[in-house]
């Protein structure tokens, strides 16, 4: 074989194993793209002007979430409690902001209070738990999965108090001032004839400002670093502690927004409100590419993550799809993605 024959032999090979490497490496954004299109054959309303708003809307209400575990997995955690959390500060804000005159008020004696000040305190709420999980992790060197899983506990026991408080006795919590509701879910931008919901424009704000974090600054920088390597960013001179704890705390302030966000949002609030949130973000950003080998991750991929996630389970619903059985497949969802993550990193390595 002449030298040409085997330079074109060689070049094959290598071209057909990048083929393979692509494909494996995007084969769950394949199956997800090809899912669509098939849900889009099947059931035609499925990318209709209602629908994509429905999409649009649910991936903003999720989005802040996933911003805010993102970080945990870039420093190769997790948060087991950001879905309590979010319970938690929804049903605060809510007791908070329920109607003057509404009959089942949780505190009659307390009138409705200023917007501006309920949003202080579900931030204020959501990052002093994100600094106990932070705390707790970089202080006592503990896995955020434990650290996390008992807040989680926590959270829950303090959101049952919460819940039997004033004149509520366990009740959901509903009835929410106008101004509340209309500040969240009013609009003043429609695609179509299907109006957007204001938490859109929110979501996007937010997501502007993580990337500016992310992105733009020394905190950023070193949450990166941290999560590839927090012996060499320590060497470095990276304050690797410090850095833990102001991720998990912001990570908290991103669950507290949700929080605040959900509570008008879905307009009737009780303990259930918020769980199982966490697993949708956790599923989100590794669908997204965000690595729970540390230190990978783009604040476009968790948009990409939350968005390919909605559009899977809103057109699961239009196929009719049981949604016990959604469990399952977001569970398989993770699984593969994360399992396509550790491939990534093995063949790097």
């Amino acid at each position: 074989m002449s030298f040409i024959e085997k330079y074109k032999a060689k070049d094959k090979a290598e071209r057909a194993v990048a083929r393979k490497e692509f494909l494996i490496n995007n084969s769950l954004y394949i199956f997800l793209a090809a899912a669509v299109v098939i849900i889009q054959l099947i059931s035609p309303h499925f990318l209709s002007a209602p629908s994509i708003v429905n999409i649009i809307s649910l991936s903003a209400a999720n989005l802040p979430i996933a911003l805010g575990i993102a970080g945990a997995i870039i420093l190769t955690g997790t948060d087991l409690s950001a879905g309590r959390i979010v319970g938690l500060v929804a049903c605060i804000s809510a007791s908070l902001l329920q109607a003057t005159g509404y009959p089942n008020k949780m505190f009659p004696a307390l009138g409705t209070l200023p917007l501006p000040v309920v949003f202080l305190i579900a931030i204020t709420i959501g990052g002093i738990v994100g600094l106990i999980n932070g705390f707790c992790t970089a202080r006592f060197n503990l896995h955020p999965f434990i650290v996390t899983l008992s807040t989680q506990l926590i959270v829950y026991g303090a959101l049952l108090i919460y819940l039997m408080s004033g004149s509520n006795n366990g009740q959901s919590i509903s009835g929410l001032d106008s101004s509340y509701t209309s500040f969240i879910n009013g609009s003043f931008l429609s695609f179509g004839k299907t109006p957007i919901p204001n938490y859109v424009w929110y979501a996007l704000v937010i997501t502007a400002i993580m990337w500016f974090i992310w992105n733009k600054t020394a905190f950023g920088k070193n949450m990166f670093a941290v999560g590839s390597n927090p012996e060499a960013a320590n060497v470095s001179g990276v304050n690797v502690k410090r850095i833990i704890t102001l991720v998990f705390m912001l990570a908290g302030i991103m669950y507290g927004i949700t929080g605040f966000i959900e509570a008008a949002r879905i307009g009737s609030n009780s303990a259930a409100t918020g769980l199982n949130y966490e697993l949708d973000a956790i599923a989100a950003c590794v669908i997204g590419g965000v690595s729970f080998v540390g230190g990978i991750g783009k604040i476009r991929g968790v948009i990409l993550g939350v968005v390919l996630l909605r559009l899977i389970f809103v057109g699961l619903t239009f196929l009719s799809i049981d949604a016990n059985m959604q469990y399952i497949i977001k569970g398989l969802i993770i699984l593969v993605a994360c399992a396509i993550d550790m491939r990534k990193y093995l063949v790097r390595r």
